[in-house]
């Protein structure tokens, strides 16, 4: 149903987009990184946070190797450094387990435990993986209006537009 090949080039995607942000991020201080601008994850620093939440969560469901967190919305990295290298790190790993999916997995189901553990839910892998890659773009289009709103242009964002040295 779903081509493994969609989906490298949505980790590829994901690699350039969260290493655009956090270049265009590291030329603010830490004060306006952290400053709440109104996010639904309040600031820049917490929003990409968030980002890396969620996908080592759905990558813990996805390999069977759960990763150990505090909580939707709470910052998994103080410090800025420390969080672009765990997130830049962690987009490879994703790109990485790409290479290795195949259709038939990618068909089958998945069933997980909601992170506070209130409800089990079961749905197509193909679904949750595409929902991963779309919750990534999702937040990054927050950071990117919120950069903007400080004057920080990121350039190019779009996925035809992706140079092809990331793949």
């Amino acid at each position: 149903m779903s081509d493994p090949a969609l989906y490298q080039r949505f980790a590829a995607y994901n690699s350039w987009m969260t290493s655009k942000l956090y270049g265009a991020a590291a030329d603010l201080d830490d004060a306006a990184r952290k400053a709440d601008r109104g996010a639904y994850f309040r600031s820049i620093h917490s929003t990409l946070n968030h980002i890396l939440f969620g996908d080592l969560v759905w990558m813990g469901r996805f390999t069977g190797a759960p990763a150990a967190h505090r909580g939707m919305g709470v910052d998994i990295h103080d410090d800025f450094d420390d969080l672009r290298q765990a997130h830049l790190e962690h987009c490879g790993r994703i790109l990485d387990w790409t290479l290795d999916l195949t259709p038939q997995w990618l068909a089958g189901d998945l069933t997980w435990t909601s992170t506070d553990g209130s409800r089990i839910s079961t749905r197509p892998r193909w679904l949750l993986v595409s929902h991963m890659f779309n919750h990534q773009t999702h937040h990054r289009g927050q950071i990117t209006t919120l950069l903007s709103q400080l004057g920080v242009d990121i350039g190019v964002t779009d996925l035809p537009f992706m140079p092809d040295l990331v793949m």
